[in-house]
Parts: C-alpha cells; structure tokens; sequence
C-alpha cells in the first residue's frame, strides 16, 4: 500500500519531479515540536500561501460562501448527511450524483481554498484532509468517522493539535538540488507555484511565440488542469479563446514584437483578453538574438512595463504593492548577489577588461557610459518620446548628440547594442559618427564591469539603466522607461504621472525583479524564485539546450551586415 500524500504537496509538473515533501508518519505532537513549535504562526503561514491539498484543482465558483460543506464518501450517505444551506464536495462526478443531488448544490472535484474560507462548517470523515484545511481555516468541523486526522468526539483545540502535526508530518526536500530543505521554504515554494497557476489558469492558447523558446513557454504557462495551445495563426488563436470553457472564453497569451495590430482589434472586438508576455530583466547567459531561450520573462494581463501609454502589471505592484521588511530585506540581499557575480541582462561575470580613462588636465574627469538601443525596439519606440519622434531610426546618435551637449567636460563611453553589432537588428551608427561626441567606444565584455567603472549612465529606455541603478551609480533617463518617475532618476523624457510612489531601491527592486516577473530554473525547467536562477547563472550552470545555434547565428549576422 503506497504512503498517504503529504498535506503541503507540489502540483504535478509532467516534466520534472517537484516534490517538495515526502510523507513521514505522524507521531505525538510534542515529537514535532522543533517543526511545529507554533501551530498559530503555521496555521497563518498556510493561509497566506493558500496551499494544502489539491490547490491546483479547479475552483468551485459558488454563488457565495459556503453554509456546511458536506464531503460524502457514497452516494449513499447523501440521505443522512443532509443540511440546511449545504454545498456537496463530492469524490467523483457523473450521472448518478448528478440524480442524487439534483436539487443541491454540489461539486466534483475543486481547490478546497475555493470552498472553505468563509464556510460555517465541514463535515467529512476522519482521513478527509479538507479537515486539516478546514482547522487552519478556523471552520467548524464534524468528524463523521475516525481517521488520521480526528475522530467524532474530538473538539476544535484537539482537531488543531492534528492539523498542525499532519501538516508538520513530512520530509522536507528542495526540488531544484534534490537536497534537504524545510517546511518554511516549501510554504514558500509553493505560494510562489499557487501564484503562477493562478495566472495561467485563464490563459488557453498562445500566439506570436518563436518555435525556439516554445518548450519554456509551456513551462511559464502551464496549468494541469488546462493543456496550453500554441499556434501560429491570430484567427485560430482567437477561436480558441472564445470557445474556451464552454463558450465563457478564455485568453491569449502574446509576444507583442511578434502579432499584428490586426490581432489587437480583433481581441477587443470580441471580449477575448490578452495577455503580453516579454523577456525577463535577469533573461539568460546569452542573447535572444542568438536564440537562447529565456529563463525568465514577464506575464502581464493589463499593459506591458515598456510602454508608459498605459498602465502595467509592473507599474500597479510598483505603485501599491505591500513592502514588508522582510521582502526588503530579501530584494537587497538579490540585489547584492546580482552585483559581486556581474548579473546583467545576457550575461554574468566580472573578468572582462575596462578601458583606462583619459584623464583631462585636471585629472579624471567625470565618465558617462550612452548604451546603444536597437532603434525599432518595441521599448524604444513606445517609450522613447520626443527624442524618437524627433530623431527616428537615428535615435542612438540623437541620445548621444544630447549627452555631450549636456555634458560637455565629461568622458562619454558609448557602447553598442550587440544585437545591432551582430548584425541581426537595426540602429547601426558609423563609428566616425560616433566618435564625434564620445571619447571611447566600448565593445565586447560583459555589461556589469563597465557599469561598476563609469560614475553616471544616460539612457532612452535601456535596462542598462536599471542595472546601473542596482550598482549605485546615477542615471539621466531621456525617455520613460519602466524603473523612471519613482525617484531614483533623474527624468528629462515625459513620465507618466500615475506613477505618485517614491521608491527606495530596495523597493524598486523587489517589485522589478521579485514580484512581476517569472523565472525558470534551466536545470529542472520548474518555475523558481529569483535566486535560484541567479545561482545558477553565477555557477556557471545555465546551460544553453539550444547552444549549437549560436555560432550559425554570428556567421548569419556577418552575412547581413555584409549586404547592408
């Protein structure tokens, strides 16, 4: 006989083994004490992750909250279990509970969280884990026949001291190592994967997706009780969509740089919900154009952070979301480990070479670094403002125009964006162009050691900037990018004035790069925190799947700029 399923279990991920608890046989209470020294703090910890038993189910969407919920083993226990104002859990589903329960209200199997909080009372069997939910809860139960988690004659405080045991009842293990881990990380773990599901649970079809990032795009958005479909054609998206859920509808997932303004109209024509998901902020060790697949991208239901036209999920969590010490503390030790391993964007490590400034008659003069952007970058062209207007295509050199009137006795570095160096993207500029207002170009290397080398960065709408803020160091923006108007730049592009918070960096970070966007573990292929793909791209262990391609890529991008 296989052992009972541990109460704090992982969905059921088909390409990895996610388990975060193995069962360990419940013993006397007190034997857990070193787990379980307060059940109260356990008990509110479970409540805010939201997850215990099949929480991945499909929601019950009742009317209201529940009167007694009533767990039946049999349909023939329905005659004497009926109560007033009741909602059936039942085990299974078909025409027979369907008969017997004609004139209830009833479901099969659902997310037990969308069932009980607010209920007045359960009543199920001793082995029914909804009990240990329910406890946490704080819900009345009656225990119909004794079982692993109460018996008939147990009260309220008797049935808390097993639910806090059940719940305690486990070995703890990390899935990203396969080591020892603890029921603090696992509650964690898992409201993190009670999050994502939560947000994928709409999300029925997928479009705009390039074939060599689909794998992890089914990984982002995977939800087990719905299989993601991904096509190519925006009329066969949106008929999937609208069928979805029996005729309710569903919706689709897009890459904004990669679907037509026709897709957009036609969505809003007929109530279908898009969803934009983009390259994450700390993407990969390798660049998109070399078609390394992201381990890390953003999934926003309302806007996209690129572009300050509207509002974004980003721009709603930088604006209200709770900053607690303790994800303060969390973003800042993030941020830390981002800046000793060299984290950027593409890349990490600190080894490359600097350049040596060119000190002026007074000695070191102030050293500005102006990153490059590829000129019909979708950021750039939403976020880019008076100066793209202006400037168009030639947006760069304009930027760099500005900077040196701005700062005439200042060292400028301009450094290229190596997709347009590649050859694979537009905004090339001539390097005796270049050299007209910059001192320096800067090419090669990774991006964190020429940030911890210059005193200042000005940018349009480059991620540059916000990495540059992370390493302390100021940051003239001319456009309006995501990390602008929070009080940390300085603004001179047009920024939104629905973005009233001040921010700390700490509390800019938090938002960037804990809360909005999503990360995969490229070892496992799990959805992670933050930390754990910065670990493995610090250790060297982010490995490419597509890495054979890169080298065909660089000779693709000679070809082009050849022809050019």
């Amino acid at each position: 006989m296989s052992a009972p399923l541990p109460l704090l279990r992982a969905p059921p991920f088909p390409w990895a083994d996610a388990a975060v608890s193995h069962f360990a046989p419940v013993s006397p209470f007190a034997e857990h004490a070193a787990q379980v020294a307060d059940p109260a703090a356990l008990f509110a910890a479970v409540r805010e992750a939201r997850v215990g038993g099949r929480f991945w189910a499909d929601p019950a969407r009742l009317a209201g909250p529940a009167g007694t919920v009533l767990r039946p083993r049999s349909i023939a226990e329905i005659g004497t279990l009926r109560r007033a104002d009741a909602v059936w859990i039942t085990p299974a589903t078909g025409r027979d509970w369907t008969r017997a329960l004609a004139a209830e209200t009833w479901r099969g199997d659902v997310d037990p969280w969308s069932v009980l909080p607010g209920a007045q009372a359960l009543a199920a069997h001793g082995d029914d884990e909804w009990i240990v939910l329910a406890r946490v809860l704080g819900v009345s139960v009656e225990v119909l026949s004794p079982g692993r988690f109460g018996a008939p004659d147990d009260d309220g405080a008797a049935l808390d001291q097993v639910a806090a045991q059940a719940l305690g009842a486990a070995i703890w293990r990390d899935p990203f190592t396969g080591g020892p881990s603890t029921m603090a990380a696992a509650l964690e773990l898992l409201g993190l994967w009670r999050t994502v599901l939560d947000a994928n649970r709409p999300i029925v079809t997928a479009c705009g997706m390039a074939w060599w990032k689909r794998k992890e795009i089914r990984h982002f958005l995977w939800h087990p009780q719905r299989p993601l479909r991904i096509v190519s054609a925006p009329a066969r998206a949106l008929k999937i969509a609208r069928k979805a859920d029996g005729g309710t509808g569903g919706a689709v997932a897009i890459w904004p740089s990669r679907v037509s303004s026709a897709l957009i109209r036609n969505a809003r024509a007929q109530g279908t919900a898009l969803v934009r998901v983009e390259d994450g902020f700390v993407r990969s060790v390798g660049l998109g154009v070399d078609l390394v697949p992201p381990s890390s991208v953003v999934v926003d239901a309302s806007g996209i952070h690129f572009d300050p036209a509207g509002p974004s999920d980003l721009e709603t969590v930088l604006n209200t979301a709770e900053m607690p010490p303790r994800l303060l503390e969390r973003a800042k030790t993030l941020r830390k480990t981002i800046v000793a391993a060299g984290i950027s964007k593409y890349s990490a490590g600190t080894a490359s070479t600097v350049p040596e400034r060119h000190p002026g008659p007074l000695g070191d003069r102030r050293l500005i670094l102006v990153p490059a952007q590829v000129a019909d970058d979708m950021s750039v062209m939403a976020g880019g403002g008076e100066l793209v207007a202006r400037a168009g295509l030639g947006a760069n050199l304009e930027l760099l125009r500005r900077v040196r009137a701005a700062e005439p006795d200042a060292e400028i570095w301009f450094r290229p964006h190596p997709d347009v160096d590649a050859g694979h993207r537009k905004g090339a500029v001539p390097d005796a162009e270049v050299l007209a207002f910059a001192d320096r170009i800067v090419r090669g290397g990774g991006m964190a050691p020429l940030l911890d080398a210059v005193d200042a960065v000005h940018v349009l709408t480059s991620l540059t900037g916000f990495e540059a803020l992370m390493r302390g160091r100021e940051v003239i923006c001319h456009g309006a990018p995501f990390y602008a108007g929070w009080g940390l730049t300085r603004d001179l592009g047009e920024v939104p004035a629905r973005r009233i918070r001040r921010l700390t960096l700490d509390a800019l970070v938090a938002g960037v790069l804990i809360l909005y966007p999503r990360y995969l573990d490229p070892v496992t292929g799990l959805p992670c925190p933050p930390e754990v793909l910065v670990g493995r791209m610090a250790s060297a262990s982010a490995a490419n799947r597509l890495g054979w391609i890169a080298p065909l890529r660089r000779w693709q991008g000679k070809l082009m700029s050849a022809f050019r």
